[in-house]
């Protein structure tokens, strides 16, 4: 559910489907009005990756993540995978071609259009780009890694990734991670439990059109089955409500928070959805198990840390 500038989304079988505007954020939320000052929006650079609009390879990208220490974030896997190494195709993990703004609406407007570089100037528009982004105050400069057994075949069993800011990031509060098993214990003591999904994804999607976009909202959701969603991550997905009752995440929110509803308790990040609409269902990896909370740890990030 990463977002493709401009033009395409990640569905949950990997495939990609043409929109004509650039991603989508919460649906039928609400502004979040700063009560989540931590959650940001990522844009990402991918080389290897096409743009319809370019001869050459290279595509732009953005998902959602939250601060969990001045420098550390908290994303999904698939929005971590492939990302550039100052522009070339490097290893898988521990590209630098990502940046986030923690402001409610992201300045976009400081990237020189695409437009003035297509169709035989990727290079150009990806030197044009990092320059505006490195030159910001307000974007973040950072190092992309996913869980150690992701795969980007099957992203959603292991859909966990990490930033490092190249420079802190000093706020008053935080984003927190969960103890182990946290999901599975408030489940079994409330199932009317509500929960807080933050993003930048679209407010609305069809088949031919997308609203919104690229601000923080928010939206109150259930934890519907902690068995996958629709036989998809078994045993680490979380399906969560998605209804025009309470709201839900879409293509862009990928990478965003699940908070438990009033606090800064991290449980999931936004995953997947089943179809383009986004309707039904959010399918959320959960970070409450022992591998994924072993990866944040190498990073220094433990419960109540």
């Amino acid at each position: 559910m990463r977002t493709r500038i401009v033009a395409l989304l990640l569905t949950v079988i990997a495939a990609l489907v043409m929109f004509p505007e650039r991603a989508e954020a919460i649906k039928n939320g609400v502004a979040d009005a700063n009560a989540h000052p931590y959650v940001g929006e990522l844009l990402f650079y991918v080389p290897s990756d096409p743009d319809p609009r370019f001869n050459d390879p290279g595509a732009w990208f953005t998902c959602s993540g939250t601060l969990v220490s001045p420098t550390i974030v908290v994303t999904a896997g698939h929005c971590t995978s492939d990302i550039g190494h100052s522009g070339a195709v490097g290893s898988d993990t521990g590209g630098n071609d990502v940046w986030i703004s923690f402001a409610e609406t992201p300045d976009f407007s400081i990237l020189p259009p695409s437009s003035g570089f297509a169709p035989d100037n990727n290079a150009g528009r990806y030197t044009a780009w990092a320059a505006a982004l490195d030159a910001s105050a307000q974007w973040h400069r950072a190092t992309a890694y996913h869980h150690p057994a992701f795969d980007a075949a099957a992203f959603f069993e292991h859909d966990l990734g990490v930033l490092v800011l190249d420079e802190p990031v000093n706020l008053s509060q935080y984003g927190e991670v969960p103890s182990q098993g946290l999901l599975d214990s408030l489940y079994a003591a409330n199932k009317r439990q509500l929960y807080t999904a933050v993003g930048y994804g679209l407010e609305g999607s069809g088949p031919r059109r997308s609203i919104g976009g690229d601000t923080r909202r928010r939206a109150d959701l259930r934890l519907v089955d902690l068995n996958g969603v629709g036989g998809i991550g078994r045993g680490t997905a979380a399906k969560f409500s998605n209804n025009a009752a309470t709201g839900g995440t879409c293509f862009g929110d990928s990478g965003g928070p699940i908070f438990v509803a009033g606090t800064t308790t991290l449980v999931a990040v936004n995953s997947f959805a089943l179809n383009d609409n986004c309707a039904g269902t959010t399918g959320a990896y959960r970070i409450d198990q022992e591998d994924d909370l072993a990866f944040l740890a190498t990073f220094g990030i433990t419960p109540g840390s």
